[in-house]
């Protein structure tokens, strides 16, 4: 070999053991920002994980809550009230209402407690067979059974029947309502709920005015109901509450007397100067 290329060599080879590599430092600095790198990106992941976890047991709580499931059970029974009320009577097993009311995640858990505790206990509900149907207060066909209804509480004198239980329990009701026209009555609340009344025609006649001015005349607001009653006997008329029926008072029952000594049939009589009485303990030698 050419001694100028050996010299050369061994020159190179002087500097590069003088000099650090920049080989090396590169190396060094990848190594140490990696090494920082690394946690951050672990915290990341297990940051992740955790959000991940706590999601995930977030839906999982929110599935299984008591909130949830009586929120499904509230949707199925606004659901089968509003069916009722459009005509759709007939009833519908567990799997039809769950289809219809979109609640197709629920568990077979919160299946299990509505078949068994949730719909069975509820006072509107009524279970035939395995199958369910809206109960409402007054389950009412058409307008003649409203009419019915109406007349009945007036004749009972029950008074009247809220709207919102005739709209609860007569499909298309507002229809049917329209119908009768007069022959039913509205009346307004205070907590301005309205109530309807039958319209007994036969009760409809005209008071003569002088009479009316007589019975508006008469001062009753310092008079109680025990004295209009005297006042009512004192001239010989009977009050509306003795032509009703009348109440029966309670039998009281006898108290019994003190219980009687039994008298016992004595036995052994004829060893009466044999035995000894120890009632009062052994007695003592004489």
């Amino acid at each position: 070999m050419d001694p100028a290329l050996l010299r050369e060599r061994e020159l190179f080879k002087k500097r590069a053991l003088s000099t650090p590599a920049v080989e090396k430092r590169h190396a060094a600095s990848d190594s140490g920002s990696h090494k920082r790198k690394k946690p951050k990106v672990e915290k990341e992941g297990s940051s992740g994980s955790k959000h991940g976890s706590e999601s995930s047991n977030g839906k999982f709580n929110i599935k299984t809550s008591s909130g949830y499931k009586f929120g499904c059970l509230a949707k199925i029974v606004n659901y089968m009230k509003t069916r009722h009320q459009n005509g759709d009577t007939h009833h519908l097993n567990l799997e039809e209402i769950l289809d219809e009311t979109k609640l197709l995640d629920i568990s077979m858990k919160q299946k299990q407690w509505l078949m068994t505790e949730a719909l069975v206990n509820n006072p509107k509900i009524d279970v035939r067979d395995g199958s369910y149907g809206f109960k409402p207060k007054y389950n009412l066909k058409d307008k003649k059974a409203l009419l019915r209804l109406l007349d009945k509480h007036d004749q009972l004198g029950l008074g009247g029947v809220l709207l919102d239980d005739v709209e609860e329990g007569l499909p298309n009701s507002a229809k049917a309502i329209k119908a009768l026209g007069d022959q039913i009555i509205f009346v307004t609340r205070p907590d301005k709920k309205k109530i309807l009344f039958y319209n007994d025609k036969h009760c409809q006649f005209t008071v003569d005015e002088e009479f009316q001015k007589l019975w508006r005349s008469v001062p009753v607001d310092s008079i109680d109901d025990e004295k209009i009653d005297e006042y009512l006997k004192k001239q010989g008329i009977s009050s509306m509450q003795e032509t009703g029926p009348k109440k029966v008072l309670p039998i009281h029952k006898r108290k019994k007397g003190g219980q009687k000594k039994r008298n016992f049939k004595t036995h052994n009589n004829h060893l009466a100067g044999v035995l000894e009485d120890y009632t009062d303990g052994v007695p003592s030698k004489k």
